[in-house]
């Protein structure tokens, strides 16, 4: 008898067929189990050479920052290679750039020339349009040969302010620079060299007594909810501030690896694994001598909200800055201050305040690590033990947590209040000079746009999930293990075809294939079951001739492969 089109059995009673499981669902199931994308993004590749059209499952790390459980787990473990390789170097990794080549150089003359002639058109005052266009031409002709950067320099001026170091805040000591990224070695007795590093813990200061262990302040009334949202929001330029007096202390290229982790107060803090060595009291006064200074405008005068919002207007010509039109005050139809504007004003305030200082809590751990040590590898898994999570996956305690199962739902549940709280006091705090809520005190957001609303602000920092830290989860120094994450991912791959006996087929020109991705619309498309079962029978082929060439490798005896070559799965 042929099964019904949809798989599930009508003669069963409707009360148990919706107690069977969703085909789609176990599909789902089983590629997470063999680590496959559970969203992979379906991609056709053009080879302008033979005229062949190939489908092929890209995973949702390549596009996505958002990734599905597997690809979360493969880029986990790419970053542990990386953190590893790079920790404890004794060697200086090399970065020079490749020298250049003949069309590059060709390219660069050619473009001088181009120049020339534009400056000479416009001295004589003629019209530089055609001129402009085919130095942009060329400007990309120049970065798709290899090259980096561009050769216009900065076009607009940069805005700064007075560096002098805040009253409040100690002078740091300084190191003559060395012209390395190597740290201190010491020779023990015996004539062994040690090369240690460090492991840093830096976390934000107090907002309000927590309960020990769950994470939820003790009277959320007296909580300082603001103060925790703009440290939130600002904590990666703290961060980037530590690392440039930690360089200027230490006297060398310091090296780092660092991750950004939630504690249980969901306030994030940074681990640090740091090459070479510093004394802790150093360490320890860099960290309380850092700060960041937030010159924004100020935020404590509310005067649009609920009804009463700026209108926006077209302009009858777009100005220079691109702007399609303006914000109005909607009694007075008064133009409200850009975003320029409104700096300039606090530029020419000499009483004015920084919007906001974020420091460093007093809580500073430090810990010298040996390479190959227990202790380093297990520091390796602390730094990225989070990384397949977002900031807000930690909302509730873990299963394995010591409290009974009743307690643990209450403690939830405060938990989850508090992350309430938290979230509504970033509804209105501006994350960005591009943050819709600067309407809510009277200023046009820098790039302002039609439809932009107070309190509806799409920046990633707004979103629950991240908890108001809207900077990169993982921060690694240019010069750490010499290697960009693609780089990790090539070894990778590397290993596997060596082991399978395959070639490595690198295609060297980037011209070749054209790549395109599939609409939703597009009424070839896979659809998504086909594609997750495509890509469960690729891992389970590769991971059967993985199994058998280490049972060759072993002397042990060979898998049993007759189930999966009965799939047309086997190797």
């Amino acid at each position: 008898m042929t099964p019904p089109p949809n798989g599930a059995d009508h003669g069963l009673p409707r009360v148990v067929r919706d107690t069977l499981p969703l085909a789609l669902d176990v599909a789902v199931q089983v590629a997470a189990l063999n680590g496959v994308c559970i969203r992979p993004i379906e991609v056709r590749r053009f080879d302008t050479c033979t005229g062949r059209t190939e489908p092929f499952d890209l995973p949702c790390a390549t596009t996505n920052e958002a990734k599905c459980p597997p690809c979360a787990q493969r880029n986990k473990q790419l970053r542990k290679a990386q953190c590893r390789e790079g920790w404890h170097l004794d060697v200086e990794p090399v970065t020079e750039p490749h020298p250049a080549t003949d069309d590059q150089k060709w390219l660069i003359e050619f473009r001088a020339d181009v120049q020339a002639r534009r400056d000479a058109a416009e001295r004589d005052g003629q019209d530089t349009t055609d001129w402009d266009e085919a130095i942009a031409g060329i400007d990309a002709e120049i970065n798709a040969a290899g090259m980096r950067g561009n050769l216009t320099g900065r076009t607009t001026a940069r805005r700064s302010r007075s560096t002098r170091r805040r009253q409040d805040t100690p002078d740091l000591p300084r190191r003559a620079r060395c012209n390395t990224t190597l740290g201190r070695t010491f020779t023990a007795p015996d004539g062994t060299v040690f090369r240690p590093s460090l492991f840093v813990t830096l976390t934000l200061p107090s907002y309000g007594k927590i309960r020990p262990g769950q994470g939820v302040p003790v009277d959320p009334a007296a909580y300082d909810y603001a103060r925790a949202a703009r440290d939130a929001l600002h904590f990666s330029k703290l961060v980037d501030r530590f690392v440039q007096n930690l360089r200027r202390v230490a006297g060398y290229d310091v090296q780092y690896f660092a991750t950004v982790e939630p504690q249980k107060r969901f306030a994030p803090h940074l681990h640090m694994a740091i090459r070479g060595t510093l004394p802790r009291t150093e360490i320890k006064a860099i960290a309380a001598a850092t700060y960041h200074q937030v010159w924004w405008p100020p935020v404590d005068d509310v005067k649009f909200e609920g009804e009463h919002l700026p209108v926006w207007t077209e302009r009858a010509e777009p100005y220079p800055d691109g702007q399609a039109g303006d914000y109005l005050d909607p009694v007075t139809g008064e133009l409200l201050p850009t975003w320029d504007q409104a700096l300039d004003h606090l530029d020419a305030d000499d009483q004015a305040e920084p919007l906001h200082v974020i420091r460093f809590g007093a809580q500073v751990d430090v810990q010298g690590l040996l390479a190959g040590s227990t202790d380093a590898h297990r520091r390796i898994g602390y730094l990225t033990k989070y990384l397949t999570k977002s900031l807000g996956d930690t909302l509730d305690l873990d299963q394995d947590d010591n409290e009974a199962a009743p307690t643990r739902a209450v403690i939830n549940q405060a938990r989850r209040d508090h992350a309430t709280r938290l979230i509504e006091a970033l509804r209105y705090e501006p994350c960005s000079p591009t943050c819709a809520n600067w309407l809510r005190y009277g200023i046009q957001p820098k790039g302002a746009k039609a439809g932009m609303v107070p309190g509806r602000c799409r920046g990633k920092a707004h979103k629950p999930e991240h908890l108001g830290y809207a900077g990169r989860r993982v921060l690694v120094s240019r010069k750490w293990s010499n290697k960009a994450l693609r780089d990790h991912k090539a070894d990778r791959r590397a290993w596997v075809l060596d082991m399978l006996g395959l070639p490595d087929n690198v295609e060297t020109d980037p011209h070749r294939y054209i790549w395109r991705p599939v609409t939703a619309k597009d009424p070839t498309r896979t659809p998504l079951p086909v594609r997750l079962l495509r890509g469960v029978a690729n891992r389970q082929r590769t991971r059967a001739r993985l199994d058998e060439l280490r049972a060759r490798a072993e002397g042990r005896p060979l898998p049993d492969l007759s189930a999966t070559s009965a799939l047309g799965v086997a190797a």
